[in-house]
């Protein structure tokens, strides 16, 4: 067996519930990773994205990851997110090894860029293609082998909407791939944790969200808010 390998990690914490997704509500413990191959417009967290907090990030042995992740949640198994940035350009095969031994089950939420074994040892891959007003481009073959790498496993597609032109970019991304649960949510366009956040104006996004989608006869995908904006707004580490 090969040694493991320490990994980037701006943050664990938890236990709280996850705000979005196929997930949503479901007390969860998160593992942020450090590093991304994006740098999407409004990304909503640079702290784990952009080099210049690496000074930020631990360089963490798996077994310190789920040892912190056990004390967190007091040694009860529950459902394990790993997120970044993009969890996917690190190997968190040895900490999901570790922690399925313990009973916990483990989510990753990525944008589809780069396809890993350890896809298969999942409880639920999120899938979450960037759309135009990202300023990011999709890799559909990368997206493919991502889907492939995960085969047998849960597998769901999540898109963030911000506009028009993102939600026709999300009809084409559905119709590419009819048999992937799909999930919207409006996007929050002021990410800065100084700045509080508008509930109406996320309730706004919402509804107008629904009318595009719903109001319109398109009934496949499932509308969200990120509950955890609407409780929380910007705070890191809820």
């Amino acid at each position: 067996m090969k040694p493991s390998q320490n990994l980037r990690i701006a943050e664990i914490f938890g236990p709280t519930i996850q705000g979005e997704g196929a997930l949503i509500g479901q007390p969860t413990v998160f593992v942020r990773a450090g590093g991304c191959d994006y740098r999407c417009s409004w990304c909503d967290s640079l702290h784990a994205v952009d080099s210049r907090y690496r000074s930020d990030w631990q360089a963490m042995e798996p077994s310190a990851i789920m040892a912190e992740v056990a004390r967190l949640s007091a040694g009860q198994p529950l459902t394990v997110s790993i997120s970044g940035g993009n969890p996917a350009i690190q190997d968190f095969g040895p900490v999901i090894a570790l922690g399925r031994e313990r009973g916990y089950r483990f989510a990753c939420e990525t944008q589809g860029s780069v396809a890993r074994d350890w896809f298969s040892a999942l409880a639920l891959l999120v899938l979450s293609p960037k759309p135009p007003s990202s300023g990011q481009d999709t890799d559909w073959s990368a997206f493919d082998a991502c889907l492939a790498a995960g085969q047998g496993v849960d597998t769901a597609m999540k898109i963030v909407i911000f506009d028009e032109r993102d939600l026709e970019w999300a009809r084409a991304a559905a119709a590419r791939y009819p048999d992937l649960p799909l999930y919207l949510q409006p996007g929050n366009p002021n990410t800065d944790p100084a700045h509080a956040v508008a509930a109406q104006s996320l309730a706004d996004r919402l509804l107008w969200l629904v009318d595009e989608t719903v109001g319109k006869g398109w009934l496949r995908p499932r509308i969200l808010p990120q509950l955890h904006v609407l409780i929380w707004g910007n705070r890191r580490g809820v």
